[in-house]
């Protein structure tokens, strides 16, 4: 029964085949016929000027022979020296060469017979040189040389005529080019495969478990779809990726590809629409007409933020020409045809900007979350990326995994090629440990600079350090400190470094105050030691992370005296923030700004106290910072542990 089906529509496909190809044939036909009238006028003229010069050059070329001869021949022995001398009866013999119009004398007195003399004569002279050679009986004779006048100007003709030619057709190509292009302009862009061969499959998919999943179900219903029809089930139509850059939402669509076996097309968002009104449009209507006839297939739309945004926000005035693709890709997707055996799987990592009729049921049914991955996804990433690559037998890849949290599979894979081209440029065999460091570091915080010298300014930065990771490590539900180091790396002159706790999916309130303090910590670290004048810029970026998490505390989370309201719309700020108008009096937003100087001046109190209490270790960490310009986390907990054992050191951020 399936042979059967699948000869049934090899038939339909060969039919609506050969009615393509007779409108092809006709569209073809008529568009060379109008080609030609187009070009008809172009095409004589050019034959007219050719013609012309076909005329003329003939006698340019006769014009250009003689007065060669005239700047070749006119020297010294001149034609009236040729009289005088018949007349003195110095010439022994003339021959006299009418095609060339010249004539070699040979004089009485030179010794070697093949002396001679050249005259250039002309057509009027030749009558009165014969008369004169007659008349003194001087020996001539007339031997016309070989004239290749006729085949130079007949090539000369044919040379013209091919050069004309060729610069008619190059005209009608570029033009028939121009037209078909135009007629094509509103085609589908999309990629075909009858059997995708990406080289991917899910074995190759590592730490997105519950997306893959999802996604193998999809698959072994196009494999095995009576599977499921037997019990009445419906293939869903359409799969939506949902997640951050990086995560691997079209690596799954390329393993689906690679594990389906059916025909896949592929296309981005932004390939639909052009500048030109109805172009969008007309490319779904080309892709879903494609995919109807090689149905079942899989289409694959990265990106469809580019062309699925919610309808209604427009600033270029008037109609959008997004908005009719969109609305195309929606009739296409479940209109009044439907489209059964297509299955289209999308991707974005702006969910929140699509329109909703586009994420209904019956258009995509299922919304597959692509997030960041765990600890084990993250180690199943790395042995996937460490296949093809010579890692040292003592590097260990959960390690890795637990030093880099928040990373993407995008994200670690950059690790471990940079890793290998460290592993290059220092000459090693195999991957160790600390290419592996040094690649993290250089992924997350840019490529290593020039270490400081000891100086002023490398003690201010190593106390703006030791402030952020002192206060940290001394403020209860602060992420443990990684590293501190005086490295520069990128525009930053010193970094500490965190690892965050992913067992807690959840933020408290203690734990947002308690990182307003540690990025409060450097810039307190400079007022204490150096003094208010000395403060410097280092902390600019520290101040606007402040100031975020203590609004978005207050407007977002509820954690202030404002009480558990939502003073900010997630959805108005997505799109339309140009034209949004404040929902808020004034008064709320003065209140809202007091809230927020509120929490930022405690959080800046403790940040100030911990820093005072605790200048004799941080005056110790200071200059071991400076002598090693690196103090890794375990040494810096156990030496703050040592100094602060006593429970009245111990500080915490009160609620």
């Amino acid at each position: 029964m399936e042979q059967k089906s699948w000869l049934n529509l090899n038939k339909q496909q060969k039919k609506a085949l050969n009615a393509g190809m007779k409108k092809k044939q006709k569209h073809s036909h008529s568009q060379k016929s109008n080609l030609a009238s187009r070009y008809l006028k172009p095409l004589l003229a050019s034959l007219l000027i050719g013609q012309s010069l076909l005329t003329a050059a003939p006698a340019l070329t006769q014009d250009i022979r003689v007065r060669e001869n005239k700047q070749d021949h006119s020297k010294e022995y001149t034609y009236s020296q040729l009289l005088k001398d018949i007349d003195q009866g110095k010439v022994e013999k003339v021959t006299i060469d009418p095609a060339v119009q010249r004539a070699e004398v040979i004089l009485k007195e030179n010794d070697s017979k093949d002396a001679s003399e050249n005259v250039l004569l002309f057509n009027d002279q030749n009558p009165e040189l014969l008369a004169k050679l007659k008349a003194n009986r001087v020996e001539f004779d007339i031997q016309p040389s070989a004239d290749h006048s006729e085949a130079i100007g007949i090539m000369t003709n044919l040379l013209v005529l091919f050069l004309l030619f060729g610069i008619v057709i190059v005209i009608l190509r570029r033009s028939a080019n121009a037209s078909g292009q135009a007629m094509n302009f509103g085609k589908s862009r999309a990629r075909f495969q009858m059997e995708a061969k990406t080289g991917i499959n899910f074995e190759d998919v590592a730490g997105i478990d519950e997306a893959k999943e999802e996604l193998q179900e999809v698959v072994t219903f196009l494999k095995q779809p009576e599977k499921f029809t037997a019990i009445g089930a419906k293939i869903p139509k359409g799969v939506l990726l949902i997640g951050p850059p990086g995560t691997g939402k079209t690596l799954l669509a390329k393993a689906i590809a690679g594990e389906a076996a059916v025909p896949f097309f592929s296309i981005s968002g932004s390939e639909f629409v052009e500048m030109f009104v109805g172009v969008g449009a007309s490319r779904v209507r080309d892709l879903f007409k494609k995919a109807k006839e090689n149905a079942p297939c899989l289409v694959f739309i990265d990106e469809i933020d580019a062309v699925g945004r919610q309808r209604g926000v427009s600033y270029g005035g008037g109609n959008d020409e997004r908005e009719q693709t969109l609305n195309q890709l929606l009739t296409e997707m479940d209109g009044f045809e439907g489209n059964n055996g297509i299955i289209i799987i999308a991707a974005t990592n702006r969910p929140d900007v699509l329109d909703v009729a586009l994420m209904r049921p019956g258009r995509f049914d299922r919304q597959v979350m692509v997030d960041y991955p765990d600890m084990k996804g993250r180690l199943g990433i790395l042995e996937v990326h460490s296949r093809n690559k010579k890692v040292d037998p003592g590097v260990s890849l959960e390690a890795i995994a637990r030093r880099t949290p928040g990373f993407t599979g995008a994200d670690l894979a950059n690790v471990l090629n940079e890793a290998a081209i460290f592993t290059g440029r220092r000459r090693k065999e195999a991957i160790t440990t600390q290419e592996i460091n040094d690649a993290i570091d250089r992924v997350v915080a840019g490529m290593e600079g020039t270490p400081l010298v000891d100086s002023k300014a490398k003690r201010l930065i190593a106390y703006h350090e030791v402030g952020h990771a002192i206060v940290a490590t001394l403020c209860p539900g602060h992420d443990a400190v990684e590293k501190v180091t005086l490295i520069p790396r990128g525009q930053a002159r010193g970094l500490t470094w965190f690892t965050p706790d992913e067992e807690q999916g959840l933020t408290s309130r203690a734990q947002l105050l308690a990182r307003i303090s540690g990025l409060l910590g450097g810039r307190v670290a400079e007022e204490i030691i150096f003094g208010d004048t000395e403060v410097t810029t280092g902390a600019g970026n520290d101040i606007e992370k402040i100031t975020y998490l203590a609004r978005q505390m207050v407007t977002r989370f509820g954690m202030s005296d404002l009480g558990p309201v939502a003073l900010e719309d997630e959805s108005d700020r997505a799109y339309d923030w140009v034209s949004r108008r404040s929902e808020y009096s004034e008064k709320v937003w003065a209140n809202i700004d007091a809230q927020v100087r509120t929490i930022i001046n405690h959080c800046y109190s403790v940040t100030k106290q911990i820093i005072e209490d605790n200048r004799l270790i941080i005056d110790r960490l200071v200059d071991l910072l400076i002598e090693q310009e690196t103090i890794e986390g375990d040494e810096f907990r156990r030496l703050v542990n040592e100094y602060t054992q006593s429970s009245d050191k111990q500080l915490a951020v009160s609620h």
